[in-house]
């Protein structure tokens, strides 16, 4: 697998490294600048509690002190790439002019509000701290890794931490200066590391399919305060594939290695109590539904046309339903018949089946790896 320089990879791509010194090195003059130790909650400088965590149980191939150790600098300082903290948003009707039908954007709904994250913006900050219909939250893209995922931050916000660790993002809370690895979702530094955050589902989809599925939503511009040419990706580009996107070239070398599908093949993924699956994306375009037992529980991934997405779904907890159709996963015959889902004869969206849905996001599959070398892998 071949690895290059950050640097060789800009100049392959003909992009200054002056042009990206937000992403890749120097703040703005007005940029926090913290350290990944410091106390302070990136506003009022007085002592609160770090974000909200969550009891559950994930797979982990590696400690908090292997993966601490294997953090290593991604170039930028702490808050060198600055995270977004005053977010302004526009209507679908009036988006921002750089934004075409086909960019991707990640897509959030919380309590009925409906917002849009542009990957342009995101690529140049990958925090956004934001409040979703009432709730402090943080909605995070890693170029590197293809991940994007949504948090709930408290009283806290995120910053990026300028470290990285399997080439993703780690994030720190302004609350305690504590390392969060972004696909882990878990503390890996401070005493007894191992709490993880609450996490909401972003979608990876495309801006038509997007508005089109949610014409309320608003969609984030680039009036962030910053001085970046949101028009130019520093890696590439996603429309077309181009640049670092469209090859298997790695600035950083992952934690583990494995060769089934090229590196950056995208995979839905998903870990839980019963374990960590992948499914090839591609994949689940081409059979809609696929069927898999995981620690011998039973899973469906379905696929959603409409935003060009998949979700993953488990029985629920003592296999109850939703109480409409008594669906059971364990025993339920599913099928698929027109972009909806069809589970004992009843018709569900494929966001809306009647089991428990679990968390799933888009990544590329070297990371996905990197972090799960134990996962099943649906290709």
């Amino acid at each position: 697998m071949v690895q290059i320089g950050r640097r060789s990879l800009l100049g392959a791509l003909g992009v200054g490294m002056s042009s990206v010194s937000g992403c890749l090195g120097s703040s703005d003059a007005g940029a926090e600048s913290g350290s990944i130790d410091g106390g302070s909650d990136g506003s009022t400088g007085s002592v609160a509690e770090g974000p909200p965590t969550v009891e559950r149980s994930l797979p982990a191939a590696y400690t908090a002190e292997e993966l601490a150790a294997a953090s290593r600098s991604g170039g930028p300082p702490p808050d060198g790439i600055p995270a977004i903290e005053d977010p302004q948003f526009a209507e679908a009707t009036d988006p921002p002019a750089l934004l075409d039908d086909g960019d991707p954007v990640f897509g959030v709904v919380l309590d009925g509000e409906a917002k849009a994250y542009p990957q342009s913006v995101l690529v140049w900050h990958e925090i956004a701290n934001d409040v979703i219909a009432g709730t402090p939250v943080s909605v995070t893209y890693c170029p590197l890794t293809g991940t994007a995922q949504g948090f709930h931050r408290g009283e806290t916000t995120f910053g990026v931490s300028g470290q990285l660790i399997n080439a993703n993002l780690v994030m720190f809370d302004r609350a305690t200066g504590a390392r969060w690895p972004q696909m882990l979702a878990t503390r890996i530094t401070g005493d007894d590391p191992g709490d993880h955050l609450k996490e909401f589902r972003v979608v990876w989809t495309t801006w038509e399919r997007w508005r089109s599925a949610h014409p309320e939503t608003v969609v984030l511009t680039d009036d962030t305060g910053f001085a970046r040419n949101y028009g130019s990706d520093p890696y590439g580009g996603y429309n077309p594939r181009s640049g670092y996107y469209a090859d298997d070239s790695l600035l950083f070398p992952p934690l583990a290695e494995d060769d089934r599908l090229a590196p950056k093949t995208v995979v839905i993924g998903m870990r839980s109590a019963n374990g960590a699956v992948a499914v090839r994306k591609e994949t689940l375009r081409e059979e809609r539904i696929i069927e898999f037992d995981l620690d011998a529980v039973r899973h469906a991934a379905v696929y959603d046309g409409s935003l060009d997405t998949g979700y993953v779904y488990r029985p629920r907890d003592g296999a109850e339903s939703d109480g409409t159709d008594g669906a059971d996963l364990e025993t339920a015959t599913l099928s698929w018949e027109d972009g909806d889902v069809v589970v004992d004869g009843s018709v569900h969206a494929p966001d809306s089946l009647p089991f428990e849905r679990e968390i799933a996001f888009d990544a590329m599959w070297f990371a996905w790896y990197g972090y799960y070398p134990m996962t099943d892998l649906h290709r």
